[in-house]
């Protein structure tokens, strides 16, 4: 991966491409963004860009055998270290260690936005909470240890450090601290609170963010045949996640604007039976349409508070979408809009941890009307 396949960030990249230019990397940089922000291919990116041999003045060159390589995550000097989880219907922990790092090499050539869901889905993860290991620490400093095979320098890329067992974050304080000569660690977090403060202490902070609409635009136009209204839609829905996009061009439901209409209505009326009914339709969706809707529906209350503050130069919503919110907003007040906010991050929480779709929307719909219409 080079910086010229990732889009935007283009003021983060120069910085990372002149501390290279000017000898002056932290051998410990902690790459830090909300889920979604592409810090993991930015860091991969950066990696590339250390090891080249032929670096340009904006990017690797991409030809030369250290690219080659990287391109295809083969590179003996770039080593990653990644949460896993058990893996169904294999007791084979040798069998199951020796095939992971092949199928890491694929998910990112397949998935080079991808997020965790993604990758424990992708490699058969049971719905158990992926972990690095204790014995990863030891496996860090052994590999570590070792002379590099063809670049000069060595790089240890660590995705999500914050799902560290505390063994194991301990174990590599020393290392990476005083790492050994032209060794870089690039730890890629999405929840730097969660790091223990010894971690961050030791590391020099990139902030990623989410991308621009105009950014993220520019990339799917590029990339993906869609009409412009659907795309424009996406862009709501994504607010600048470059992953969840790429998922919403393939879903035949992306558009949730009548759903959320009929649902709304349904709360503010307290027509239970319809309520009850749509719960059951919720349930039947698949679990990407189910968080797409409830995004959606996140999207357009912050709309509706947009259209509230008179902030209608920032406002997102256009024809029939904008008559909805205007006249969505008139049985709403911040103070419905914040509470009906929480309760639907909440959903969207609950969801992704496997509970029960019919349940969670048949409660969120209660509590909705009762907010919406006390």
């Amino acid at each position: 991966m080079r910086f010229a396949d990732i889009p935007g960030l283009q003021e983060i990249k120069q910085k990372l491409i002149q501390s290279v230019q000017h000898n002056k990397m932290a051998h410990a940089q902690l790459f830090a963004g909300k889920e979604g922000a592409l810090n993991l291919p930015l860091a991969i990116a950066y990696a590339t860009y250390i090891q080249c041999t032929d670096r340009k003045a904006d990017d690797a060159c991409g030809v030369c055998a250290a690219c080659s390589k990287n391109q295809k995550f083969v590179h003996p000097d770039l080593h990653f270290v990644f949460p896993l989880s058990n893996i169904k219907n294999d007791k084979d922990a040798d069998r199951f260690k020796a095939e992971i790092t092949k199928s890491w090499r694929s998910f990112l050539l397949e998935q080079p936005f991808g997020k965790l869901d993604d990758w424990t889905n992708f490699y058969g993860g049971e719905n158990k909470q992926a972990l690095i290991s204790r014995e990863e620490s030891r496996t860090i400093i052994k590999t570590l240890s070792l002379k590099s095979f063809e670049s000069p320098y060595k790089v240890m890329v660590i995705w999500q450090p914050e799902y560290m067992h505390g063994s194991a974050a301990n174990g590599i304080l020393k290392i990476l601290e005083e790492p050994p000569v032209n060794t870089f660690f690039l730890l890629v977090t999405n929840a730097a609170d969660r790091l223990l403060p010894t971690i961050v202490s030791r590391t020099q902070l990139i902030q990623v963010p989410l991308l621009t609409d105009e950014d993220l635009d520019a990339y799917l136009e590029k990339e993906i045949t869609i009409d412009e209204s659907d795309r424009r839609n996406i862009l709501q829905l994504a607010d600048g996640d470059l992953n969840l996009a790429l998922r919403l061009t393939q879903s035949d439901e992306n558009i949730n604007q009548d759903l959320f209409a009929d649902w709304m209505r349904a709360c503010f009326k307290k027509s239970y039976a319809d309520l009850v009914r749509m719960a059951d339709e919720f349930h039947q969706m698949d679990k990407l349409n189910q968080r797409n809707l409830l995004y959606y529906s996140i999207s357009m209350m912050r709309e509706s508070l947009l259209f509230l503050a008179g902030s209608t130069t920032i406002n997102r919503t256009q024809g029939s979408e904008l008559k909805f919110i205007q006249d969505f907003s008139k049985v709403l007040n911040v103070l419905k809009i914040e509470k009906a906010n929480r309760l639907m991050s909440d959903a969207s929480y609950y969801l992704e941890r496997n509970g029960s779709a019919k349940m969670i929307f048949l409660n969120l719909s209660l509590q909705l009307s009762g907010i919406l219409n006390p």
